[in-house]
């Protein structure tokens, strides 16, 4: 067993069980045992039963809420909006069940039929993050049980709960024992090596890291496995001369500081025209001094850190963005409290070339870097290995797209700060990532191609 920790209090929420590689196998021998039954039935029985339980966590949202903010940390506002998401890709990928596709035509050259049909690819390991912890499992096992899959699911040992509670409503909706199996583990590497070892799994999805990522795809390649990666991001913002202020504050703070700034789509590095640098960063910093930071039970915006590690790792790049020249212009107030906090910051006077713009913060800071030419923008936003988000804000649409289409992100949003949604393909470019998830391409990721050739006489 292994204790899962409030981070906002550090107290014991709950212990799990630590599974190892024995566990991990006897998970895929009845995952691999029910896909038989479960890839046989029909798409209308599998949209019914991921429609069931769409409705079952809407019916759940306050206490799956709860639950997330007490081993995540995140505020409640954001832990309900978490669940609200994650439900959706349960209602979306039921829709898409019944919409598998296909096709049928005549060869160019005569004489045969071909017929393209989609099979689901086998048992999927599936691996996710603990920054969402309901949306990153219902984004992969949504598609995995719409295609036919069953799948093994290792949640991070920071945030099991929420995937054990998806799990048991996936069984009060119908799906069939052994279709979804959890393993809760702190031996991440032993499990995960377990499944891609293993001859019966077929594919891979993961949410994490880019190193982590680069592993796994090392580890899949022995095999030849399908392989997804979402993996990190350096998520430029750009707000251009003629942008909205206002409205480019309240993208940027959702962007920046929705759950603490923990989120592979969080924006990293805020790139302001020179002539309206100074009325961002005073409009920007008023907002930030307003958050109230603390735990979730107690109402605040801004929850915890994941852990005392990652406090040490923010504070760290602070300290240095500090060194460089950059300045602390606003913060916001820390409570009084045992949890992991930081406080929401903005940096200013951040050089185009500061080492804090190089990889994700993974934290609530707002680094403010001043630009005049547009070329030398576009330079800066794609200076990056990643490629995940971006974000654009811009009075004239026309502007914000020509602008958006030159920067190298899979993902961009014009003049909002969210880019995520069920309906629309979600991953990244460069060392983002490999594949989508959402819409018709996340079902996709979980099917084969099989097609046809008919002899059929003239």
């Amino acid at each position: 067993m292994f204790d899962v920790l409030d981070p906002a209090s550090l107290e014991v929420v709950a212990q799990v069980p630590d599974h190892g590689v024995d566990e991990a196998r006897a998970a895929v021998d009845r995952a691999s045992a029910a896909f038989e039954e479960w890839s046989r039935t029909s798409p209308r029985h599998r949209s019914d039963v991921l429609r069931r339980a769409h409705e079952y966590m809407l019916r759940d949202k306050d206490e799956l809420a709860a639950l997330i903010a007490r081993e995540n940390g995140k505020s409640l506002a954001d832990a309900a909006g978490e669940v609200v998401y994650a439900a959706e890709f349960f209602r979306w990928f039921s829709e898409e069940a019944v919409r598998p596709g296909g096709e049928y035509g005549e060869a160019p050259a005569g004489g045969t039929r071909t017929l393209v049909s989609h099979r689901p690819v086998g048992v999927a390991a599936l691996v996710t993050p603990w920054n969402f912890p309901a949306a990153m499992a219902t984004r992969k096992i949504g598609p995995a049980l719409a295609a036919g899959c069953t799948a093994v699911l290792k949640p991070a040992a920071e945030t099991p709960l929420t995937a054990l509670a998806v799990a048991r409503i996936l069984v009060e909706a119908g799906v069939p024992e052994g279709a979804v199996e959890v393993v809760t583990t702190t031996d991440a590497p032993g499990v995960v090596t377990a499944w891609l070892t293993d001859d019966r799994v077929r594919k891979v999805s993961f949410t994490g890291s880019t190193g982590v990522g680069r592993a796994l795809l090392h580890q899949a390649a022995d095999r030849v496995l399908n392989a997804s990666m979402e993996l990190g991001g350096n998520a430029p913002v750009v707000i251009t001369e003629d942008a909205d202020l206002d409205e480019a504050v309240a993208g940027t703070m959702i962007a920046k500081f929705r759950g603490g700034g923990q989120a592979c789509t969080a924006a990293n590095r805020i790139y302001v025209h020179q002539s309206v640098a100074f009325d961002f960063v005073a409009k920007l910093g008023a907002e930030v001094e307003k958050l109230v930071v603390g735990p979730a039970a107690d109402g605040a915006a801004i929850g915890p850190l994941i852990s005392a590690a990652a406090v040490e790792r923010v504070s760290r790049v602070v300290e240095q963005a500090v060194a460089e020249g950059a300045r602390i212009s606003h913060q916001a107030a820390l409570p009084d409290a045992e949890g992991y906090f930081f406080p929401p910051t903005v940096l200013a006077d951040v050089a185009p070339d500061a080492s804090i713009l190089k990889d994700e913060i993974f934290g609530p800071v707002a680094p403010i870097v001043v630009w005049s030419d547009e070329d030398e923008l576009v330079r800066l936003a794609n200076d990056t290995e990643y490629g995940l988000a971006a974000y654009v804000f811009a009075g004239e649409l026309g502007r914000a797209i020509r602008l958006s289409e030159r920067i190298d992100a899979g993902m961009i949003g014009v003049n909002r700060g969210l880019v995520s949604d069920p309906s629309a393909p979600f991953g990244g470019v460069k060392q983002s990532g490999l594949g989508r998830e959402g819409a018709r391409e996340g079902l996709r990721e979980f099917q084969e191609t099989q097609y046809l050739s008919v002899d059929w006489p003239a």
